[in-house]
Protein backbone atom coordinates (compact mmCIF):
# COMPACT_ATOMS: atom_id res chain seq x y z
CA UNK A 1 0.00 0.00 0.00
CA UNK A 2 1.53 3.57 -0.62
CA UNK A 3 1.88 6.22 1.96
CA UNK A 4 3.84 6.18 5.20
CA UNK A 5 5.58 3.19 6.90
CA UNK A 6 2.86 2.35 10.05
CA UNK A 7 4.45 1.09 12.82
CA UNK A 8 2.55 -0.21 16.05
CA UNK A 9 3.73 -0.66 19.68
CA UNK A 10 1.38 -3.07 21.31
CA UNK A 11 1.09 -5.29 23.78
CA UNK A 12 -2.18 -5.65 25.62
CA UNK A 13 -0.24 -5.97 29.10
CA UNK A 14 0.83 -2.63 30.71
CA UNK A 15 4.45 -1.84 32.23
CA UNK A 16 6.02 -3.58 29.61
CA UNK A 17 8.07 -0.81 28.15
CA UNK A 18 5.83 0.26 25.40
CA UNK A 19 6.18 4.10 25.29
CA UNK A 20 10.28 3.95 26.09
CA UNK A 21 10.22 1.66 22.92
CA UNK A 22 8.32 3.95 20.82
CA UNK A 23 9.98 7.06 22.04
CA UNK A 24 13.54 5.87 20.80
CA UNK A 25 12.10 4.50 17.61
CA UNK A 26 10.67 7.63 16.56
CA UNK A 27 14.02 9.56 17.42
CA UNK A 28 16.03 6.96 15.70
CA UNK A 29 13.79 7.16 12.80
CA UNK A 30 14.12 11.07 12.89
CA UNK A 31 17.96 10.63 12.78
CA UNK A 32 17.89 8.95 9.86
CA UNK A 33 16.61 11.58 7.82
CA UNK A 34 13.11 10.54 7.75
CA UNK A 35 9.87 12.62 8.47
CA UNK A 36 7.69 10.62 11.45
CA UNK A 37 4.75 11.14 12.57
CA UNK A 38 2.96 10.13 15.78
CA UNK A 39 -0.33 9.08 17.10
CA UNK A 40 -0.29 8.30 20.83
CA UNK A 41 -3.27 6.10 21.11
CA UNK A 42 -2.55 5.90 25.34
CA UNK A 43 -5.11 8.49 26.03
CA UNK A 44 -4.92 9.29 29.19
CA UNK A 45 -1.49 9.07 30.31
CA UNK A 46 -0.03 10.07 26.29
CA UNK A 47 3.92 9.13 27.62
CA UNK A 48 4.49 9.85 23.98
CA UNK A 49 2.88 12.93 23.01
CA UNK A 50 4.57 14.95 26.54
CA UNK A 51 7.92 13.56 25.42
CA UNK A 52 7.71 15.41 22.22
CA UNK A 53 6.09 18.04 24.07
CA UNK A 54 8.91 18.44 26.41
CA UNK A 55 11.10 18.39 23.46
CA UNK A 56 9.90 21.09 21.83
CA UNK A 57 9.98 23.04 24.84
CA UNK A 58 13.16 22.28 26.05
CA UNK A 59 14.61 22.95 22.21
CA UNK A 60 13.25 26.46 22.61
CA UNK A 61 14.81 27.23 25.68
CA UNK A 62 18.03 26.08 25.05
CA UNK A 63 17.81 27.49 21.59
CA UNK A 64 19.05 24.04 20.40
CA UNK A 65 18.20 21.81 17.11
CA UNK A 66 17.17 18.15 17.19
CA UNK A 67 14.76 17.07 14.24
CA UNK A 68 11.39 17.15 15.78
CA UNK A 69 8.28 14.45 15.03
CA UNK A 70 4.85 15.49 13.79
CA UNK A 71 2.44 14.91 16.62
CA UNK A 72 -1.30 14.34 15.58
CA UNK A 73 -3.82 15.99 17.38
CA UNK A 74 -6.56 13.25 19.42
CA UNK A 75 -7.98 16.07 21.61
CA UNK A 76 -8.56 16.14 25.02
CA UNK A 77 -7.50 12.89 26.03
CA UNK A 78 -9.63 12.30 29.16
CA UNK A 79 -12.71 13.56 26.68
CA UNK A 80 -11.58 11.31 24.13
CA UNK A 81 -11.07 7.93 26.44
CA UNK A 82 -14.49 8.58 27.39
CA UNK A 83 -15.82 9.07 23.89
CA UNK A 84 -18.00 6.45 22.18
CA UNK A 85 -16.24 4.01 19.38
CA UNK A 86 -17.53 6.24 16.68
CA UNK A 87 -15.85 9.03 18.11
CA UNK A 88 -12.53 7.99 18.64
CA UNK A 89 -12.59 6.36 14.98
CA UNK A 90 -13.07 9.61 13.65
CA UNK A 91 -10.53 11.21 15.60
CA UNK A 92 -8.07 8.28 14.65
CA UNK A 93 -8.85 8.37 10.89
CA UNK A 94 -8.32 12.36 11.26
CA UNK A 95 -4.64 11.82 12.93
CA UNK A 96 -3.83 9.20 9.54
CA UNK A 97 -5.05 11.45 7.55
CA UNK A 98 -3.23 14.66 8.93
CA UNK A 99 0.08 12.16 8.96
CA UNK A 100 -0.88 10.91 5.11
CA UNK A 101 2.64 13.01 4.10
CA UNK A 102 5.37 11.19 6.61
CA UNK A 103 7.34 8.91 5.87
CA UNK A 104 6.78 7.05 8.85
CA UNK A 105 3.83 6.68 11.64
CA UNK A 106 4.61 5.75 15.20
CA UNK A 107 1.47 4.99 16.45
CA UNK A 108 1.80 3.83 20.63
CA UNK A 109 -1.60 2.15 22.00
CA UNK A 110 -2.27 1.51 25.65
CA UNK A 111 -2.38 -1.70 27.42
CA UNK A 112 -5.69 -3.63 27.33
CA UNK A 113 -7.90 -4.77 24.20
CA UNK A 114 -9.51 -1.52 22.88
CA UNK A 115 -11.62 -0.75 19.60
CA UNK A 116 -8.63 2.11 18.45
CA UNK A 117 -5.31 -0.32 19.58
CA UNK A 118 -7.23 -3.05 17.21
CA UNK A 119 -7.98 -0.94 14.65
CA UNK A 120 -3.72 0.54 14.66
CA UNK A 121 -2.77 -2.81 14.87
CA UNK A 122 -5.35 -3.57 11.13
CA UNK A 123 -3.45 -0.84 9.62
CA UNK A 124 0.43 -1.83 10.52
CA UNK A 125 3.04 -2.91 8.38
CA UNK A 126 4.90 -3.54 11.44
CA UNK A 127 3.79 -4.54 15.13
CA UNK A 128 6.83 -4.30 17.57
CA UNK A 129 5.81 -5.69 20.74
CA UNK A 130 8.49 -5.38 23.97
CA UNK A 131 8.42 -8.60 26.49
CA UNK A 132 9.81 -8.63 29.62
CA UNK A 133 12.17 -12.18 30.22
CA UNK A 134 8.68 -12.99 32.18
CA UNK A 135 5.94 -16.33 32.03
CA UNK A 136 3.81 -13.05 33.33
CA UNK A 137 4.24 -11.01 29.86
CA UNK A 138 4.85 -14.23 28.03
CA UNK A 139 1.11 -15.49 28.99
CA UNK A 140 -0.59 -12.66 27.04
CA UNK A 141 1.52 -14.40 23.70
CA UNK A 142 1.29 -17.74 24.36
CA UNK A 143 0.04 -20.52 27.37
CA UNK A 144 2.19 -23.52 28.79
CA UNK A 145 1.59 -26.10 30.79
CA UNK A 146 2.12 -25.49 34.79
CA UNK A 147 3.54 -28.87 35.40
CA UNK A 148 6.08 -29.30 32.25
CA UNK A 149 6.54 -25.33 31.31
CA UNK A 150 5.72 -26.99 27.65
CA UNK A 151 4.09 -24.48 25.11
CA UNK A 152 0.53 -25.39 24.78
CA UNK A 153 -1.48 -22.58 22.42
CA UNK A 154 -1.00 -19.05 21.27
CA UNK A 155 -2.56 -16.69 23.78
CA UNK A 156 -4.69 -13.22 23.39
CA UNK A 157 -2.33 -11.01 22.08
CA UNK A 158 -0.83 -13.47 19.37
CA UNK A 159 -4.49 -14.37 18.03
CA UNK A 160 -4.95 -9.70 18.15
CA UNK A 161 -2.42 -10.16 16.05
CA UNK A 162 -3.73 -12.81 13.64
CA UNK A 163 -6.99 -10.84 13.26
CA UNK A 164 -5.00 -8.02 12.34
CA UNK A 165 -2.73 -10.09 9.76
CA UNK A 166 -6.22 -11.45 8.33
CA UNK A 167 -7.83 -7.67 8.08
CA UNK A 168 -5.13 -6.34 6.19
CA UNK A 169 -4.94 -9.31 3.64
CA UNK A 170 -8.52 -8.74 3.38
CA UNK A 171 -8.34 -5.05 2.67
CA UNK A 172 -5.24 -5.22 0.46
CA UNK A 173 -7.35 -7.72 -1.52
CA UNK A 174 -4.44 -10.63 -1.62
CA UNK A 175 -4.12 -13.49 0.20
CA UNK A 176 0.37 -12.58 0.67
CA UNK A 177 0.03 -9.36 2.10
CA UNK A 178 0.86 -9.64 6.19
CA UNK A 179 2.18 -7.54 8.80
CA UNK A 180 6.22 -7.83 10.03
CA UNK A 181 5.65 -8.49 13.59
CA UNK A 182 8.93 -8.36 15.64
CA UNK A 183 8.61 -9.16 19.22
CA UNK A 184 11.95 -7.29 21.49
CA UNK A 185 13.03 -8.77 24.94
CA UNK A 186 12.96 -5.63 26.92
CA UNK A 187 14.06 -3.92 30.40
CA UNK A 188 16.86 -6.93 30.73
CA UNK A 189 18.73 -7.24 33.93
CA UNK A 190 22.57 -7.36 33.16
CA UNK A 191 22.81 -10.70 34.82
CA UNK A 192 22.09 -13.67 33.17
CA UNK A 193 18.93 -15.54 34.83
CA UNK A 194 17.63 -19.52 34.43
CA UNK A 195 13.93 -18.05 33.88
CA UNK A 196 15.44 -15.51 31.04
CA UNK A 197 16.75 -19.10 29.52
CA UNK A 198 13.23 -20.63 29.85
CA UNK A 199 11.29 -18.14 28.31
CA UNK A 200 13.67 -17.48 25.49
CA UNK A 201 13.00 -21.42 24.83
CA UNK A 202 9.22 -21.01 24.35
CA UNK A 203 10.02 -18.07 22.94
CA UNK A 204 11.62 -19.32 19.74
CA UNK A 205 9.28 -22.01 19.93
CA UNK A 206 6.08 -19.61 19.74
CA UNK A 207 7.76 -17.35 16.80
CA UNK A 208 8.14 -20.71 14.33
CA UNK A 209 4.40 -21.35 15.17
CA UNK A 210 2.49 -17.76 15.22
CA UNK A 211 5.08 -15.92 13.05
CA UNK A 212 7.02 -13.29 14.57
CA UNK A 213 10.64 -12.43 14.71
CA UNK A 214 12.27 -11.91 18.24
CA UNK A 215 15.28 -9.10 18.82
CA UNK A 216 16.71 -7.25 21.22
CA UNK A 217 14.90 -4.36 23.00
CA UNK A 218 16.09 -1.97 25.56
CA UNK A 219 17.99 -2.61 29.15
CA UNK A 220 16.68 -1.08 32.57
CA UNK A 221 18.98 2.17 32.37
CA UNK A 222 18.42 4.92 34.02
CA UNK A 223 19.27 7.40 30.83
CA UNK A 224 16.33 6.55 29.40
CA UNK A 225 14.52 7.80 32.31
CA UNK A 226 16.97 10.79 32.96
CA UNK A 227 16.45 12.25 29.45
CA UNK A 228 12.83 11.91 29.48
CA UNK A 229 12.01 15.61 30.88
CA UNK A 230 13.95 16.99 27.88
CA UNK A 231 12.26 15.51 25.08
CA UNK A 232 15.99 13.72 24.67
CA UNK A 233 17.37 10.41 24.04
CA UNK A 234 21.21 9.17 23.67
CA UNK A 235 20.59 9.81 20.25
CA UNK A 236 20.57 13.42 20.78
CA UNK A 237 23.46 13.92 22.77
CA UNK A 238 26.08 16.36 21.48
CA UNK A 239 28.27 19.04 22.14
CA UNK A 240 25.16 21.25 21.53
CA UNK A 241 23.06 19.06 23.76
CA UNK A 242 24.08 17.55 26.89
CA UNK A 243 21.83 18.22 29.22
CA UNK A 244 23.48 15.76 31.56
CA UNK A 245 26.97 14.48 32.01
CA UNK A 246 27.87 12.30 29.12
CA UNK A 247 29.61 8.55 30.98
CA UNK A 248 30.47 5.52 29.07
CA UNK A 249 26.92 4.13 29.83
CA UNK A 250 25.58 6.53 27.66
CA UNK A 251 27.50 4.88 25.25
CA UNK A 252 26.08 2.07 25.73
CA UNK A 253 22.76 2.73 25.09
CA UNK A 254 23.23 4.41 22.29
CA UNK A 255 25.03 0.63 20.74
CA UNK A 256 21.48 -0.43 22.35
CA UNK A 257 19.68 2.00 20.17
CA UNK A 258 21.88 1.21 17.07
CA UNK A 259 20.69 -2.64 17.71
CA UNK A 260 17.34 -2.05 17.90
CA UNK A 261 17.08 0.01 14.94
CA UNK A 262 19.03 -3.31 12.97
CA UNK A 263 16.50 -5.72 14.39
CA UNK A 264 13.55 -3.53 12.93
CA UNK A 265 15.34 -3.44 9.85
CA UNK A 266 15.14 0.55 9.71
CA UNK A 267 17.32 2.65 7.49
CA UNK A 268 19.41 4.86 9.86
CA UNK A 269 21.18 2.56 12.29
CA UNK A 270 24.19 3.55 11.30
CA UNK A 271 24.01 7.16 12.08
CA UNK A 272 23.60 6.07 15.82
CA UNK A 273 27.56 5.28 16.30
CA UNK A 274 28.80 8.92 15.50
CA UNK A 275 30.15 9.82 18.68
CA UNK A 276 28.32 11.71 20.69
Amino acid sequence: MAGPHIIVVGNEKGGAGKSTLAIHIAVGLLHAGKSVGIIDLDLRQRTLATFFANRERWLEANRAEAPMAKVAEMGDGKIMARADADTQMAAFQAALASLADCDAILIDTPGGDTTLSRAAHDRAAQIVTPMNDSFVDFDLLGHVDPVTLELLKPSIYSETVWEARKNRALAEGRAGATIDWIVLTNRLAVAEARNRRRVDEKMTKLAKRVGFRVGPGLRDRVIYRELFPFGLTVADISAEIRPVSVSIAHVAARQEMRSLMQALGLEGADRLDEAA
